[in-house]
């Protein structure tokens, strides 16, 4: 219904409607009228809540999206860590261990990490899912994989490519959905709704079947993996950039909590993703890249390659979704 038929539509209601008015249209003076519309009440206050004596009504109270769900609500989530030990994950040992109830990965001077490395959880390979865990850290940059591959081990025994909910000390890129070793750039910048379109094109080794040479043809870098390469793409540049914008991704700044536990929930649904950090959404994508996108895989938690630096997580639970 266009803009002007909407209006004509309304006008003949709103006629009708007085016209089957007991005793019909009456005549009434301009002044009159006026003075009848000033003595009305002022109406209440919008608060969300339901008008008394209509609770339970549209949804059963709290709102009219109902009651907020808290992030420590498990329902149908299953605890993939025990708080305790390293069961059915798999990470180098000389970075990564479980201290007060965390799992804590940790470079020094004496230990630095050479090249992104992660944990890897053994326990299963999602598909659609929901993941709630948090994190603190002190320096650097880490991030939380999902979907993800584990490469084959001339580029270390403990990496992954894929979807990767972005973590770093200073804030710039926390929230954010980037792609480890995948295609270039950010796939959803912090506070935008991203689109991927069909493509044909390889872009990153996450795309290519383990083991494939990624030196034939002309070279293309590969982000993430410098000295790396794949051939270069010969169709047109695939569609692929920002359709929406859920919250303004500097103000989404303020809500992270500095050297202090942040929550992140993780909700991947067929091509959609979806990252919530501390009840705000920081990122949706939609991926309809069948060539580089992917439908199911590794969890893991990364350790960036860098400065010294120290990253925990805790109470990390997973729903599998039917």
């Amino acid at each position: 219904m266009t803009l002007r038929s909407t209006v004509t539509f309304v006008c003949a209601l709103a006629a009708f409607v007085v016209s089957h008015q007991p005793g019909g249209l009456a005549r009434t003076d301009p002044g009159s009228a006026r003075a009848q519309v000033q003595q009305q009440p002022p109406p209440p206050p919008q608060t969300g809540a339901p008008p008394a004596g209509q609770q339970g009504r549209r949804g059963g109270g709290g709102g009219r999206g109902g009651t907020p769900i808290p992030f420590d609500n498990f329902t149908g989530f299953d605890k993939i860590f025990d708080g305790a030990t390293l069961t059915n994950w798999d990470g180098d040992p000389t970075f990564w261990r479980v201290e007060g109830g965390a799992i804590v990965g940790e470079s020094t001077a004496e230990k630095p990490v050479t090249a992104n490395t992660f944990l890897i959880y053994r326990g299963s390979e999602p598909d659609n899912f929901e993941l709630k865990l948090e994190f603190r850290m002190n320096s650097t940059n880490s991030g939380v994989q999902y979907r993800s591959r584990q490469l084959p081990g001339e580029v270390g025994k403990w990496v992954l490519c894929g979807y990767q909910a972005d973590i770093d000390f200073n804030n710039a890129y926390t929230g954010m959905l980037y792609e480890e070793r995948g295609r270039p750039g950010f796939l959803a910048p912090r506070g935008t709704v991203q689109y991927a379109g069909p493509n044909d094109a390889q872009q990153g080794q996450c795309s290519r079947p383990a083991g494939a040479d990624p030196g034939r043809g002309a070279a293309a870098a590969v982000a993430g993996s410098p000295g790396t390469t794949i051939p270069a793409p010969t169709t047109p540049a695939p569609l692929r950039g920002p359709i929406g914008q859920v919250e303004d991704g500097e103000a989404l700044r303020g809500i992270i909590k500095v050297n202090d536990w942040n929550q992140l929930h993780i909700i991947a649904r067929g091509n959609t993703l979806i990252h919530l950090l501390n009840g705000h959404v920081t990122a949706v994508f939609v991926d309809d890249d069948q060539t580089n996108r992917s439908m199911k895989g590794l969890l893991g938690v990364q350790l960036h390659v860098g400065p010294p630096m120290k990253v925990e997580f805790r109470n990390i639970y997973l729903k599998n979704l039917r």
